[in-house]
């Protein structure tokens, strides 16, 4: 038979080990090392730009041009938080260009669904004048981004370290996640409800009136049987 000492010292010395493994310091380390902590999904807003390489001697947009304009001007409309800016290079070799260019682009963000009035033109300083610097289109947006991810500071594969995850740990389902997300105010808090649907909600109510069944009438078993096309064939 078991000694009963014996085995009470056994399980005293198991609770103390696991109870050194949740120490204060270690909670505190994990909880400062926690992946979301470090790499924190921030919504904020951020410039969305699209260039355009143009030539000195450029004086009228391409078709090629003109339709990702449109379609640049439409993901403003939709998404872009004020207006759009046209941005000319100043001091490059393709200034008088761009200056040229400009109203075909107004036009073109026109065709997206951009109002005139929300389209500026202004000027970018570009510091060397043989430069074929583009012409800038751009547009504030609310974007998540997780930060820049690939930083390692500490070697993970030397040395007794404290029981944590290495610092770039969760940094790509972070980014993936910002980057995957079609409205990122839902990262935010949970949208306002919906109204009610009106037609659905009159239709329950007169089944509900004259007695007669308002949910959908599930017969049992449906959806639970187990198909037989992957078997043996056997028995």
């Amino acid at each position: 038979m078991r000694n009963p000492i014996m085995a009470l010292g056994v399980v005293a010395t198991l609770g103390a080990a696991l109870a050194g493994c949740q120490s204060p310091q270690t909670t505190a380390a994990m909880a400062s090392n926690d992946y979301r902590l470090r790499h924190p999904i921030l919504v904020t807003e951020q410039p969305e730009t699209l260039d355009l390489p143009i030539a000195p001697g450029t004086r009228r947009l391409s078709h090629d041009y003109t339709g990702r304009i449109a379609a640049f001007g439409s993901e403003a409309r939709a998404q872009g938080v004020g207006g759009v800016e046209i941005l000319v290079p100043s001091g490059a070799a393709t200034e008088s260009a761009g200056h040229a260019l400009a109203p075909q682009i107004r036009s073109a963000l026109a065709k997206g669904g951009v109002p005139a009035r929300q389209i500026a033109v202004r000027s970018y300083p570009v510091g060397d004048p043989s430069a074929a610097a583009p012409v800038r289109i751009g547009y504030s947006r609310v974007k998540a981004s997780a930060g820049t991810c690939g930083h390692w500071p500490d070697n993970i594969g030397g040395g007794i370290g404290p029981n944590v995850d290495y610092y770039n740990y969760g940094c790509s389902q972070q980014a993936n996640l910002a980057a995957m997300v079609a409205n990122p105010a839902d990262l935010l808090g949970p949208r306002a409800q919906g109204a009610a649907d009106q037609n659905r909600r009159a239709v329950v109510f007169a089944k509900y009136r004259s007695g007669e069944q308002t949910a959908a009438n599930y017969k049992e078993g449906d959806g639970a049987r187990i198909s037989s096309a992957g078997g043996s064939g056997g028995n």
